[in-house]
C-alpha cells in the first residue's frame, strides 16, 4: 500500500443527468478539486417524452382501468445512473483510483449503489445522499473535505 498523501482520491458528484469526476491534488482537509470527467445527458420531462395518451385496458369484464403512463424521465435517470455506475466501477477494477467519495440526491445514489462491483464498494469512503451537481467547486471542495478529512483525535482527558 502507498504511503497516504499518495493515495488517489475521487470525489464524484452526480444527480442522474449529470456526473462530474474529481481528482484531489491536495490533501483531504484542503481538497483541490480537478476535473477529470464530466458526462451530461438531454433529458426532458416526461410530458415532452411520451407519445401518447395513457391507455386503458379491461380489468374485469365490463369495466376499464387507465393505465399509468411510464415516467420516461425516471427510467432515463436510472440508466444514467447505471451506466455511469458501470463505468467507475470499470475505473476500480483498473486501479484508476484508490478512494473515492459519491454525493448523489438519495434515489440516484439508490440506483447507483444496485450496481457497485465488490472492487469499488471497497474503495469507497464516503456516500453522501445530496444533490451538489450545481455547486461551484469551491463549495464541493467544502463538502470533500467534510468527507474526507479524518476527524480530530480529542484531546486527551487529564
Amino acid at each position: 500500500m502507498r504511503d497516504y498523501a499518495d493515495l488517489i482520491t475521487w470525489v464524484v458528484v452526480a444527480d442522474g443527468e449529470k456526473a462530474l469526476v474529481f481528482r484531489n491534488v491536495d490533501i483531504d482537509e484542503r481538497p483541490n478539486l480537478q476535473v477529470i470527467s464530466e458526462t451530461e445527458i438531454e433529458n426532458p420531462p416526461t410530458r415532452e417524452q411520451g407519445a401518447a395518451r395513457p391507455g386503458r385496458m379491461s380489468a374485469s369484464g365490463e369495466r376499464r382501468a387507465a393505465v399509468e403512463d411510464t415516467d420516461w424521465h425516471r427510467l432515463e435517470k436510472e440508466r444514467f445512473a447505471r451506466d455511469f455506475t458501470l463505468r467507475l466501477n470499470k475505473a476500480a477494477l483498473r486501479n484508476s483510483f484508490d478512494r473515492i467519495a459519491i454525493f448523489a440526491p438519495p434515489q440516484v445514489l439508490g440506483d447507483m449503489r444496485n450496481e457497485y462491483h465488490a472492487e469499488l464498494k471497497k474503495r469507497i469512503v464516503a456516500e453522501v445522499a445530496s444533490d451538489i451537481t450545481k455547486h461551484p467547486i469551491p463549495e464541493i471542495e467544502r463538502h470533500a473535505a467534510k468527507v474526507l478529512a479524518p476527524e480530530p483525535s480529542p484531546p486527551p482527558s487529564v
